[in-house]
């Protein structure tokens, strides 16, 4: 697995960033865009995902990033619920649903890699740096 210098490098970070962009656009389509509970509440997730990577990162500890990455892995978890109540309303078609019940497995999918790898690497973070060999 490669080092990463920049959160933005990561693929787990990109395909969470596209997921957003589709969620935002959807709920910003027809009906769904009048729910405003569930259609804050879905955004707020999908910048969830997007933002913990990040945060995780940026924070420069193996066990602060695995923290950070399994809140944005629950972060997937709840919007992949949350697209089954917007297909339920008639908000999204089934392969809208589909197609975004996906992306958001997906990046579930490739989180769960990342933290996987993490715990099975030894490396302690950057910020452990001076004392690592």
């Amino acid at each position: 697995m490669p080092t990463f210098t920049r959160f933005e490098d990561m693929e787990a970070w990109r395909q969470a960033r596209v997921l957003c962009q589709e969620i935002y656009y959807v709920s910003g389509q027809g009906s769904f865009v009048k729910d405003f509970g569930l259609r804050d509440q879905i955004r707020r997730a999908s910048v969830s995902i997007m933002s913990n990577i990040a945060e995780g990162f940026e924070r420069s500890g193996t066990g602060e990033i695995i923290q950070f990455l399994a809140i944005a892995k629950g972060s997937a978890g709840e919007m992949r619920s949350q697209l089954y109540i917007a297909l339920d309303q008639g908000y999204l078609d089934q392969g809208e649903f589909a197609r975004l019940a996906s992306l958001a497995s997906d990046s579930g999918k490739m989180i769960a890699g990342l933290m996987m790898y993490l715990r099975k690497s030894g490396i302690k973070g950057t910020k452990y740096k001076s004392s690592q060999t």
